[in-house]
């Protein structure tokens, strides 16, 4: 029998058995489609996080004080004692004079209330000098009119987002605009107290990409330090390296005159880890995935073997009449393969649109959407995994079918 008789044959077969066929092919594509969702959720959001830390320099680590906690009770879980190392101009200076170091920035972190005109929105501060804005957010823009000042107490800068949110009709502050900044916490009497600050916007940044900045205000450093009673120690240091290629070596130098008393981070360590989380998580769920393609094999094995005890006469008849055991043995097979093309065909495109719908549902507020990576190499792998598992299943009736004695066949009621 020639390739497109038998291609005839089991396309028939299948039609004969049309609800029993389309339940078979509904398995491979639930199982190729989740694939397909998983592995393009995946790869979108490395991309996504790869997109956010490009818009910092690469030459660029953060150093923050680090803490113990508690280790007389079970498990460790007590209070965080205070940091062994803290941050203070000392500590900035001595980074700073390291031999692979440029600059160390410092800064003051927290939530700051701003009301201006009737509106008021709670935000992230961000206090340091505002003229080395550039050293860690190199393709920082600003809207026409911005000034970038060090030395007044009055300065704020908002990131486009705080200044036009996306979700507003109109702008929460423009240049020039006068705000007052609420700073709310509990005194040593354990009383709620409120510091108040005015601020005038002197500059507004553009949106660079990274959530962080993009949605957050700077202010100085004394202004902060008044403001949130920070008693001059610095939440945090951005050690800027003098290229990117010295960044080991600056955290190594860092490391001598603090060992792990300091706690020290680079944005390739963070995405490093955020790749290898995210390829744990995606490799669970599509073992899941596997699983469900695994369960349409096994009704592919169902369906084919009830269809082989149903045709046992047909197959007996095909034999009386010159029909060979391969013929029989590639029908089967074929309406194996025939299964596995078209579940593995519609669970590719319906993999790529649930991967859209998916992240269009998981939009933020703030516009950031992670839109789905689909890579032309995983989606062939996936395909031809959804027909080789097809044919798999499909062997085994096949060869029972294509071993029937075709006297036995024919007795067959």
């Amino acid at each position: 029998m020639h390739v497109g008789e038998i291609s005839k044959l089991a396309f028939e077969a299948l039609r004969e058995r049309k609800v029993r066929s389309i339940l078979t092919i509904i398995m491979v594509v639930v199982g190729s489609s989740l694939m397909v969702s998983i592995s393009g959720l995946g790869g979108g959001f490395i991309q996504f996080t790869e997109q956010q830390f490009s818009s910092l320099a690469p030459n660029v680590l953060f150093v923050s004080s680090a803490q113990q906690l508690e280790s007389n009770r079970i498990g460790g879980d007590g209070p965080p004692l205070a940091p062994k190392v803290i941050l203070t101009s000392v500590v900035a200076n001595k980074i700073k004079n390291l031999p692979s170091v440029e600059d160390a920035i410092s800064n003051y972190q927290g939530q700051l209330t701003l009301k201006g005109k009737g509106k008021s929105t709670t935000i992230r501060v961000f206090a340091m000098d505002p003229q080395k804005v550039f050293a860690i957010v190199p393709n920082a823009e600003f809207d026409d009119g911005s000034t970038i000042r060090s030395n007044d107490p009055s300065y704020i800068l908002l990131a486009e987002n705080v200044a036009r949110p996306p979700a507003e009709t109109f702008p929460f502050a423009v240049l020039g605009q006068a705000l007052q900044a609420e700073y709310s916490f509990v005194d040593e009497n354990g009383v709620q107290q409120v510091n108040k600050r005015s601020f005038v916007v002197r500059a507004v940044m553009e949106e660079t990409g990274n959530p962080t900045v993009d949605n957050a205000a700077i202010i100085t450093l004394d202004a902060a330090n008044s403001l949130m009673n920070k008693g001059s120690r610095y939440d945090g240091i951005v050690v800027i390296a003098k290229n990117a290629d010295l960044v080991d070596e600056a955290e190594s130098e860092i490391r001598k005159l603090y060992g792990n008393d300091i706690g020290i981070t680079s944005a390739q360590a963070i995405l490093k880890t955020v790749r290898e989380f995210t390829s744990g998580i995606t490799s669970f769920l599509l073992s899941i995935a596997v699983v469900a393609l695994l369960v349409s094999a096994v009704g592919i094995i169902t369906t084919l073997y009830t269809s082989v005890t149903e045709r046992t006469r047909e197959i007996g008849t095909m034999k009386a009449i010159g029909a060979q055991n391969r013929d029989i043995l590639s029908l089967f097979l074929s309406e194996a393969i025939m299964i596995g093309v078209l579940g593995a065909s519609v669970g590719i495109i319906a993999g790529i649109f649930g991967g859209y719908v998916l992240t269009a549902s998981m939009a933020s507020d703030d516009g950031n959407v992670i839109s789905p990576v689909f890579f032309p190499r995983d989606m062939a792998m996936i395909w031809f995994l959804s027909v080789g598992l097809s044919a798999l299943a499909g062997f085994y009736p096949a060869l029972k079918a294509s071993r029937l004695p075709p006297i036995v066949a024919l007795r067959r009621e």
